[in-house]
């Protein structure tokens, strides 16, 4: 294995905010309201879910550096230990970035998982062994690649169904990963996505409606009668194309569902508490909807709203030229992160909601242990052999970390972990069987996940 001085992978750097609002406009985006429901109508889904349990993931696109989050090496060599020192938490004996002193006082309602590791250095690619566990048969360099297998939030969505008041199983905030797809369980298993909880008046699009409204007024008021021609000429006129009628009517005029999405109805504190920003706001509304019943809830915690073109997301490597630096964006993203993940780890359990909802927070992989430099600025690349992640809720054991890494964060030392074991521990969560299997679309049957266990240390 090469060092991580001599090891640069390969990545075209940090995206500018221009590539990501051109990519967040076509590839980002799940399915809308019409769609999704008219998928699930063709498709004949009618399965109904009132399983108590829920997952929020706050994904950290473009892979956090495990040392300047969860997994701090103070006694490295100053080429790897990195610019910021560790701070004590609630729990003695374990310490985290100083960066982020409020999750640091709640230590004792979370674990951390120090010895995660696979192999994919490139984002899609690694993105693609954590959301859906399965490992790319051609690992792809340029990071353009497409899961060939639905992700976490897609198989709950076909083995859990939609919940009863029509609230989607599977919901993206403000999007969903844009690097898996549904595939072979069919499109009616993408994500529903929200948009941007921050904005002013936010409310979802195609969700703009209040009660009482009869069905020639909800079709002028949204233009679902233009939506429903075009998908009647896709579809037969049977009773695939009525309950799909039913069923956006339902979640159209669901009192239940348009009170999730309102977070006007939460204490103006508690909004402030979370951070009044895309990821702040964006973990409160993911709380609402675990609550109401979503299965999974992802945060795409990659674009906060920083006033400045850089540091959308997590891929720090040095840069003199683009001006990214380690240091100031990692500093820029925990004033977001800390708050707003601390704050939801709080709520979840002063509203008892710390066993039915489960906290994940990870990226695709880790960064490079030894610091590379462009100039002045700081840097770490691609580094899948060691990741860290937080868990928290679930009615897991909280408090502990579970495995670790060597001196320098470069391999574990104890209690390695692969991807699918952390999701082997969600699906255990979500009451799904890991074990179970779908034919693709040749008919070979395709496990949820090819192999892994939950994680014992967790029960």
């Amino acid at each position: 294995m090469n060092d991580a001085s001599t090891t640069r992978p390969l990545c075209r750097g940090p995206a500018t905010r221009r590539e990501f609002l051109r990519v967040g406009a076509s590839a980002l985006g799940g399915l809308s309201l019409a769609d999704l429901l008219a998928a699930r109508a063709a498709a004949g889904t009618s399965v109904v879910s009132e399983l108590p349990t829920s997952v929020i993931l706050f994904w950290m696109w473009g892979g956090p550096s495990q040392i300047e989050t969860f997994d701090p090496k103070p006694n490295a060599p100053s080429e790897y230990r990195g610019p910021f020192r560790p701070i004590a938490t609630s729990v003695p004996g374990i310490e985290i970035c100083e960066l982020f002193p409020q999750l640091a006082k709640i230590a004792d309602r979370y674990s951390l998982i120090r010895s995660l590791h696979h192999e994919m250095a490139s984002h899609n690619d690694g993105s693609i062994e954590l959301l859906t566990g399965k490992t790319p048969n051609i690992a792809d360099a340029t990071s353009t690649a497409k899961s060939e297998h639905p992700d976490l939030g897609m198989i709950a969505s076909r083995l859990r169904g939609s919940h009863s008041d029509g609230l989607p199983q599977y919901i993206g905030i403000p999007t969903q990963p844009f690097m898996t797809r549904p595939q072979y369980l069919g499109v009616s298993h993408s994500a529903f996505v929200t948009g941007d909880p921050s904005a002013e008046n936010f409310r979802p699009a195609n969700l703009k409606i209040h009660g009482g409204l009869n069905g020639q007024r909800l079709d002028d008021r949204l233009g679902l009668a233009r939506q429903f021609d075009q998908h009647r000429q896709r579809l037969d006129a049977t009773e695939g194309l009525d309950a799909f009628h039913r069923q956006a009517f339902q979640l159209l005029t669901s009192k239940s569902v348009a009170n999730a999405f309102d977070l006007t109805r939460e204490d103006p504190k508690l909004r402030d508490r979370y951070g009044r920003h895309l990821w702040g706001q964006s973990c409160l509304l993911a709380r609402r909807l675990a609550e109401a019943g979503a299965g999974v809830v992802t945060i795409d915690a990659l674009a906060p709203k920083l006033g400045m073109p850089l540091y959308f997301s997590w891929d720090d490597h040095a840069n003199a030229q683009n001006g990214w630096d380690l240091a100031k964006g990692m500093t820029l993203r925990a004033e977001h992160m800390d708050p707003a993940l601390s704050a939801l780890i709080e709520d979840i359990h002063q509203r008892g909601l710390d066993e039915k909802i489960l906290v994940v927070a990870i990226g695709e992989f880790g960064r490079t242990p030894r610091v590379t430099t462009s100039n002045a600025c700081l840097g770490r690349d691609h580094w899948p052999q060691a990741q860290s992640a937080l868990i928290a809720g679930g009615g897991l054991r909280q408090g502990q970390v579970v495995g670790a890494t060597n001196s320098k964060a470069e391999y574990p030392a104890e209690r390695p972990l692969r991807p699918q074991d952390l999701l082997a521990t969600i699906y255990h969560h979500l009451g799904i069987n890991h074990h179970h299997e779908f034919p693709d679309f040749s008919g070979r049957p395709i496990p949820v996940l090819p192999y892994g266990e939950p994680i014992r240390e967790l029960a």
